[in-house]
């Protein structure tokens, strides 16, 4: 006797081609609830943590800027965090400090961080290409440099349109256990299907920034191959000079490889204690240091190509967004970390966009703006 079952309807994709978690109507509950709907992921946390005392300042919510990205209906959580000091927090009805919340593509950063390094450590050269460390890539990253993956400047054919439904980043999450394959369809891994991807001339002539999420993971598993320790070892060290209090949620693939271009889930304090390595530069909690404090100086003296109109004043270098000044990254759906290192300000900002690609620049833009003014004054 074969007892039946039925697809978990989460993860089948039910309309213009994303699961039901991801679909407006339920992408709030989705977002807040990530770290236990998708397929695999794993959990990391401190043995001590970065204690933070409140010393509010009630005029940072009484700006006009600040007030206005606090009632937008989309608003999740918001954090001004300098040194060991809370000087704003704000969220939802529907959240609270203590709630994981997808960063998304903030997770990128990690990556700064182990790259830095491996850079330092002699481990990984920049200039050389993607097929010196990994040797069973296919045509679309194999001749691209690290660096040109690390700054988002590789030309190939893989499509991350959120607005064009048949965009190969809604494949991709096949391969990471954000939604199930099609009926017949094999399950993947993150890299088996980043070997599968082609190109030609991988030289970026745009003079803008290709954003592709599979460069992190291409970037991942070369600090992974190049090292010879496991991603799991380098969140380990980050989370604990981080000293977070709560979990590091980071999902991953069936094989277990953690998402690093997008996998990660934290409390909105916790993303500001991550943040605070790098306005310190990668010092840590009880001297443990991350990254490399030469690597981070030159990530936002020396910044990649610039993104996209409106927001050509931010450049996007080595798995961070920089202005020259700040570090930070943005996040699908709505999410930003900020880093300040002249003033040690961090200033995060979580949300869950419910529009048809969960994403708006128009939206973006003036945030980051926002968090830059604010990271500079405090």
């Amino acid at each position: 006797m074969i007892l039946p079952s039925i697809a978990n309807p989460d993860l089948v994709a039910v309309f213009d081609n994303k699961p039901r978690w991801n679909l407006p109507d339920h992408r709030r509950s989705g977002f807040h609830n990530l770290h236990t709907t998708a397929r695999y992921a794993m959990s990391l946390r401190a043995p001590r943590f970065l204690p933070l005392r409140k010393e509010i300042d009630w005029t940072i919510g009484e700006r006009p800027g600040v007030a206005r990205y606090l009632t937008v209906p989309h608003f999740s959580a918001f954090v001004v965090v300098r040194g060991e000091r809370i000087l704003y927090e704000a969220y939802a009805p529907d959240f609270g400090p203590e709630r994981p919340h997808p960063i998304m593509s903030i997770t990128k950063t990690t990556l700064n961080l182990m790259l830095g390094r491996a850079v330092a450590d002699g481990l990984v050269n920049l200039d050389a290409p993607v097929s010196t460390y990994l040797p069973e890539i296919g045509a679309g990253y194999a001749e691209a440099t690290v660096k040109a993956v690390a700054d988002m400047n590789v030309d190939n054919d893989f499509n991350e349109n959120y607005d064009d439904s048949n965009a190969g980043i809604y494949g991709m999450e096949g391969a990471h256990g954000w939604r199930l394959p099609l009926d017949g369809q094999k399950e993947g891994t993150t890299r088996s299907f980043v070997c599968g991807l082609t190109g030609g001339d991988l030289t970026n002539r745009t003079g803008e920034a290709l954003y592709k999420s599979t460069n992190s993971d291409v970037l991942g598993w070369i600090i992974e191959r190049a090292s010879g320790r496991a991603l799991r070892e380098w969140l380990i060290e980050i989370v604990e000079a981080a000293g977070l209090e709560g979990c590091f949620h980071i999902t991953c693939d069936r094989e277990g490889v953690p998402l690093a271009s997008g996998g990660a889930c934290l409390s909105a304090r916790d993303l500001a204690r991550y943040g605070l390595l790098f306005a310190r530069k990668g010092e840590g909690i009880d001297g443990l240091r991350v990254g490399d404090a030469a690597f981070i100086e030159e990530t936002r003296r020396s910044p990649g190509p610039s993104l996209q109109k409106p927001r050509d004043w931010i450049h996007y270098s080595r798995q961070t967004f920089t202005d020259g000044i700040w570090l930070g990254h943005g996040g699908y759906g709505g999410q930003f970390m900020l880093a300040n290192p002249e003033t040690g300000t961090v200033v995060v900002y979580f949300s869950v966009l419910e529009n048809a690609s969960a994403a708006d620049p128009d939206f973006a833009g003036p945030l980051v703006k926002m968090m830059a003014e604010l990271a500079a004054q405090c």
